[in-house]
């Protein structure tokens, strides 16, 4: 009996330290951080150049959903889904580091505000094969516009911060737009 006692005594223990060591909550536990082996956070910036593409044989952004009322001056209603190559500098023929992937949809009735939803899918480097996504308003014609990082995947895993979006050039006979995104991204 007393050989008993301390081995009853330690599966006691062991089963309250397991049982109180996380919130548990039926569909929902709180987890150690370090259960991810995540290592210090960390602040990166990223410049990058997003080239918008309508015109020409090969389009990176295309229409899919037409404004509803014709006669909307901010297209109201219309989407367009986009594989836009992100690049180094602000020529299409510097060198491509990624590709923004998703959609944008004009959001606002009486201005051009857009609601932009996108992955920056990073092809190159250290970075290759993770992703930073973005969901947020874009006022257009707004010479900076900031919109939030909402997460990521690879080494983005729990990213947060936010983008500036600065038009470097616009034609508003096709609707090809270059912009500057400067991606400031907490992360592990």
């Amino acid at each position: 009996m007393a050989a008993v006692f301390p081995l009853l005594a330690s599966q006691i223990i062991i089963f309250f330290l397991f049982s109180f060591s996380n919130q548990n909550y039926g569909y929902a536990t709180t987890l150690d951080k370090n259960f991810f082996r995540l290592k210090e956070e960390k602040l990166s910036h990223f410049r990058l150049y997003w080239h918008d593409i309508y015109s020409g044989s090969n389009p990176t952004a295309v229409p899919v959903v037409a404004a509803p009322q014709k006669n909307s001056s901010t297209l109201f209603g219309a989407i367009s889904m986009i594989d836009d190559p992100l690049t180094e500098g602000p020529e299409l023929s510097s060198k491509l580091v990624g590709k923004a992937q998703g959609f944008y949809a004009s959001a606002a009735r009486d201005e051009n505000g857009l609601m932009m939803v996108m992955n920056f899918a990073f092809m190159e480097g250290k970075y290759n094969g993770s992703t930073i996504s973005v969901l947020g308003r874009n006022k257009v014609f707004s010479p900076m516009r900031e919109m939030p990082v909402i997460g990521g995947s690879g080494l983005f895993r729990f990213a947060r911060g936010y983008v500036e979006a600065r038009t470097h050039k616009f034609d508003a006979t096709t609707g090809d737009a270059t912009v500057e995104y400067n991606i400031y991204v907490l992360h592990y």
